[in-house]
């Protein structure tokens, strides 16, 4: 974990923008029609997927892919002009709201600037021709950080440039993928302009490391990116928590992979909590019920780290949009069932310090799919409860008995005996000046 990592990023709500899909237009300048909205929503910082221009070479779908990028120093002109943007970023500070872009410096597309004007920089496989080293990922070339000293100057005055700009933070594409010692460089550079700079890490699962290792190719594992970065993605859980939901393994294995977390990462790490991205499935689409969608939806506010909710998932969106095509949010059924209603004030209970300041633990329940967690400090025990097997039952609790009001569904819950009754809601249990 970056020594200098504000912990505040623990209560605060990222939201991620796909300028292409999220309005009419696709715009800047219609995006910003929409912050009133989006900060409704408790949003602290708007995240846009990649604001440059698409690579034309072998590129994907009709318009191409935004993570394969022809300009650093350029937007694209999908999206407006640069004064556009400028514009975009004011406004969201006027908001109260950061801005965070996405920062794609693994590869470029097979037509960029970069490749054309500077070639000494990319990588090139066993034949001598640039290359990827992912194969499915066709439209681009991977950089060769070996050629570090011109490459790394090019690229961090480009993130310098974008900062003074007024950008508040960078979420980094496939950052295992680049040296670690390359992003220290980064922040250090950054932090110059802004010392509260925000940098994200899209870190990628235990299975994709080994088999990017047994080709020979270096990828630093989570706890190596922490050194550089204040968030990491939880991509080392998401396959136990989408195998679950499938039905193909236990919820408690999921657990198990939460409460490792706890010791294999560094005493302040801060997970990214997300049900959804563009690259996975929508929660809409996972569970089976309305009753265990609001259960999930607050288990990810509620648990341990910072939460993004990608653009959609108020309005209980089933569809994915494609990333290489218009494919425009479905906006129709926008507060579904009272989802982004609770997605408010799921924020507003995030910012209580016991969230940021609590010590934190989670366990699994007494009743089979339910789950516990457990924020204490000196003043307050903070505790949540989910019942995601929809079970009736007498849960077992480590509360004082008394009647206390659930913070979430605004219900009295009863605890007599150690034992709560445990429905299709979640809970969340305050118990001030008592430590458990």
């Amino acid at each position: 974990m970056a020594t200098c990592t504000d912990s505040s990023l623990k209560q605060s709500i990222i939201y991620q923008v796909y300028n292409r899909n999220h309005n009419e237009s696709g715009t800047f300048r219609e995006l910003i029609e929409d912050l009133p909205r989006i900060k409704s929503l408790g949003v602290d910082i708007v995240y846009l997927l990649p604001i440059h221009p698409i690579g034309k070479k072998d590129k994907k779908g009709t318009l191409g892919c935004p993570y394969s990028i022809s300009d650093y120093r350029a937007v694209n002109p999908e999206y407006g002009t640069l004064e556009d943007f400028v514009a975009l970023i004011e406004a969201v500070h006027e908001w109260d709201m950061k801005i965070m872009i996405d920062v794609v410096y693994n590869h470029t597309s097979r037509d960029s600037y970069l490749l054309q004007h500077h070639p000494e920089w990319f990588y090139k496989n066993a034949e001598g021709e640039f290359a990827n080293r992912v194969g499915d990922w066709s439209d681009i070339t991977d950089f060769d950080y070996s050629q570090h000293e011109s490459l790394w100057e090019e690229l961090i005055d480009c993130l310098t440039y974008w900062a003074k700009l007024g950008v508040d933070g960078y979420r980094c594409d496939v950052a295992s993928f680049v040296p670690v010692e390359f992003w220290l460089r980064a922040r250090r550079e950054v932090s110059k302009i802004n010392p509260h700079f925000i940098w994200l890490a899209e870190t990628v699962d235990k299975d994709f490391i080994r088999t990017i290792r047994s080709l020979g190719f270096s990828v630093h594992s989570d706890c190596e990116m922490y050194q550089a970065f204040d968030i990491c993605y939880d991509y080392d859980v998401y396959e136990a928590f989408k195998s679950y939901l499938l039905g193909k393994s236990s919820l408690d294995l999921y657990i198990r992979r939460l409460q490792d977390q706890e010791v294999i990462y560094p005493g302040n790490y801060i997970k990214l909590r997300c049900l959804e991205n563009h690259d996975q499935r929508r929660i809409a689409s996972l569970v089976k019920t309305v009753e265990q969608l609001i259960m999930w939806t607050t288990f990810v506010y509620l648990q341990k780290g910072t939460t993004m909710i990608y653009a959609g998932q108020e309005a209980a969106c089933k569809h994915t949009p494609s990333l290489f095509d218009v494919d425009k949010v479905d906006w129709s059924s926008y507060n579904k069932d009272g989802i982004a209603d609770l997605m408010a004030k799921l924020a507003r209970l995030k910012k209580d310090d016991v969230m940021r300041d609590g010590v934190y633990t989670i366990m699994s329940g007494n009743i089979s799919e339910s789950v516990i967690l457990k924020y204490e400090t000196e003043l307050k025990t903070r505790v949540a409860i989910f019942n995601f097997g929809l079970k009736d039952g007498e849960l077992s609790v480590d509360i004082p008995d008394g009647i206390y009001e659930n913070l979430v569904e605004h219900s009295s819950i009863v605890v007599h005996n150690g034992y709560l009754h445990l429905e299709g809601e979640p809970i969340l249990i305050d118990v001030d000046n008592f430590k458990l």
